[in-house]
């Protein structure tokens, strides 16, 4: 097998991939020392056809493997396709579409929850994959027989299961299941977060109104920091770094080299200016324009309760459907439903889920349906009208 290193050879082989309806897609990629993944190996298929690119090459440009990702005419099958998207994203500023992700299909299917690639390919096909190059350092140069028949593996077995997967949706009628997930994996905000909401990736270990502005000013510029050097958030400052800043509010080098998560010497820095400068924006607003804490509404009484009826029933469903309970509602989602019913907004009370759990979760918070344990199975039956008016 080649390794595609010139332009002639890329734009030959996307023009035969582009000739089918469908194409399988993975990427091999390095990001343990970089906030931006580095892309290293490209690897596509469809009946008939199989391209191995290296994008590392001098003489490769990836605009035609670009415009493949774009054309509308071509289904792209990924698996656990997130981090593959978030890389066309940021190297071709576009997201693939359409897509078809076959570790979410076969969550819809039934196959478990978050199946990895090789136990799906075992489960549908019956090969079994060669694992020993998963750890492969795939920056570096030339790359071995093994190691590209392994990563040619991630597309070519994808061929088949995709077919398996896309048939057995059609037969369980649950195509648009899939369609609604894959609008939400396509969906251009899940790529290009704002710096500005750097701060909803922590845990607010914050009481104050001061200290969530000092969090969320510093958590903005330790997000552009990293993204300018292209180094992961940690390097720059650890998370518990910027707890501990939130909380003490240092005010200059002296007072910043006095934190305890802060390293010997790093207050003297020009990352230290910055951090500084990102306290100083926070302290300098008046208090009517400080950010309020988010606070969880309380929950009314019996809530607790109806939550605990809301997981058996969770658990039937997904039982009779044959998926994941995840797949349907998370806990959050569980417990929004038991203190708020129908004005929820949860994704277990829209789309496809609503229709499979969230109407009969409705029912249940509304003493519509009620379970019952009988020859030692729990079930779900119609509630009496009188049963229901004394739960309202």
């Amino acid at each position: 097998m080649d390794l595609i290193t010139k332009q002639k050879d890329l734009e030959a082989a996307i023009a035969e991939l582009s000739k089918s309806d469908f194409v399988t897609v993975d990427t091999e990629f390095i990001r343990e020392t970089t906030f931006w993944p580095e892309l290293c190996l490209i690897q596509m298929a469809a009946p008939g056809v199989t391209a191995l690119v290296d994008p590392l090459s001098a003489d490769i440009d990836l605009k035609p493997f670009f415009d493949l990702m774009a054309n509308e005419r071509v289904t792209k099958v990924f698996h656990a396709a997130r981090q593959d998207i978030e890389i066309i994203f940021h190297l071709g500023g576009l997201i693939p579409h359409p897509v078809f992700d076959s570790q979410v299909a076969a969550t819809v299917c039934g196959f478990g929850d978050s199946i990895s690639y090789d136990q799906l390919v075992s489960r549908i096909t019956g090969a079994h994959i060669d694992k020993s190059s998963r750890f492969t350092d795939w920056r570096r140069r030339p790359l071995t027989d093994k190691q590209l028949s392994y990563a040619l593996a991630d597309v070519t077995h994808l061929i088949d299961v995709y077919a398996h997967l896309k048939e057995e949706l059609t037969r369980e009628g649950r195509a648009h299941w899939l369609n609604e997930e894959m609008a939400l994996l396509t969906a251009r905000e899940t790529y290009d977060p704002h710096p500005d909401d750097a701060w909803r990736r922590l845990k607010l270990r914050i009481k104050k109104p001061i200290e969530f502005a000092v969090l969320q000013q510093v958590a903005t510029w330790r997000e552009y920091e990293a993204r300018e050097r292209n180094v992961p958030r940690g390097r720059v400052i650890k998370d518990d770094a910027i707890y501990e800043v939130a909380q003490q509010q240092p005010r200059d080098a002296e007072a910043l080299g006095r934190l305890r998560t802060i390293p010997r010497g790093w207050e003297r820095s020009s990352s230290a200016t910055g951090l500084l400068a990102a306290v100083a924006r926070a302290l300098a607003l008046p208090k009517e324009e400080l950010p309020r804490l988010p606070r969880p509404a309380q929950a009314p009484e019996g809530a607790a309760a109806a939550a605990e009826l809301l997981k058996v029933l969770l658990k039937l469903v997904a039982d009779r459907q044959g998926v994941a309970a995840k797949m349907l509602a998370s806990s959050d989602d569980i417990d929004r439903i038991a203190a708020e019913g129908a004005a929820a907004d949860v994704p277990a009370m829209s789309g496809w889920r609503r229709e499979v759990f969230g109407e009969e979760a409705l029912k249940l918070v509304r003493g519509e349906l009620a379970l019952r344990f009988n020859k030692r199975r729990v079930e779900v039956f119609e509630a009496t009208a009188k049963a229901a008016q004394a739960a309202e």
